[in-house]
């Protein structure tokens, strides 16, 4: 604000919250997880209004259709955990559908929340202690910035996991369902493209993705000894072998 810019570039729930708390005037281009309606970014998702527009992965909203993936591949399991970051936005809106959508399906819930990767380590200690048989991992920039850690400490406790983008089934995760991350940041940067060049934000309605691929990778079924349904592997969009 003190420089000034001509644009914020709002990567992620809270920095996006943070821009439009900041400012009425600079233009804000965000690229979130959760439904910008209810976070409260935008009036509409159409017509924006103000300052603010962008692209959002709606992560939160298909919540109870990776839970439904996640339990055909592990039926057997009557409870279902989710890793979630407690300083997410999102994370209330993603908890109560996953709670919803563990109900239909007759199975508890466990939200265990991880701010930092001493969380993770504990949270997985928790989810073994308490018998859970699969986790899904919340939509958080922590989580796929510690994909790694989360990934192995998933193999070292031998817990089926879904996880929402295709860069945790690249580095050995399981099973991914979500939006193309560089596809929502790259129309993120189209769109601060046309604000620079004059086009208002008010007119840019907020861009939403229309494909979700489902990922699976072989390798890491066959380490935990899963026997991927033949359902499953028919509508993935990559298999990795």
């Amino acid at each position: 604000m003190r420089r000034p810019v001509n644009l914020f570039v709002a990567a992620g729930d809270n920095p996006a919250l943070a821009a439009k708390a900041a400012t009425p005037t600079i233009p804000i281009a965000f690229a979130v997880a959760g439904d910008p309606v209810q976070l409260g970014v935008v009036a509409n998702l159409n017509r924006p209004g103000g300052n603010v527009t962008g692209v959002s992965f709606f992560s939160s909203t298909i919540t109870s259709k990776r839970l439904g993936l996640l339990h055909e591949l592990a039926p057997t399991s009557t409870s279902v955990s989710l890793l979630a970051n407690p300083s997410n936005a999102s994370v209330e809106a993603e908890a109560r559908e996953a709670q919803a959508a563990a109900r239909e399906l007759g199975c508890d819930l466990l939200v265990v929340k991880a701010a930092n990767a001493t969380d993770i380590d504990a949270a997985f200690a928790t989810i073994l202690e308490r018998g859970v048989g699969a986790v899904l991992i919340a939509g958080d920039a922590l989580f796929i910035n510690r994909r790694d850690q989360i990934i192995s400490l998933a193999a070292h406790y031998a817990v089926p996991a879904m996880y929402n983008l295709r860069e945790y089934t690249q580095a050995g995760g399981l099973m991914s369902y979500g939006a193309d991350i560089l596809d929502i940041y790259r129309q993120a940067g189209v769109y601060a493209g046309r604000i620079l060049r004059g086009v208002k934000p008010a007119d840019l309605p907020v861009m939403l993705p229309t494909k979700f691929p489902l990922v699976i990778n072989l390798r890491t079924a066959k380490a935990l000894r899963l026997q991927i349904p033949d359902k499953l592997l028919a509508v993935a969009d990559e298999v990795i072998e």
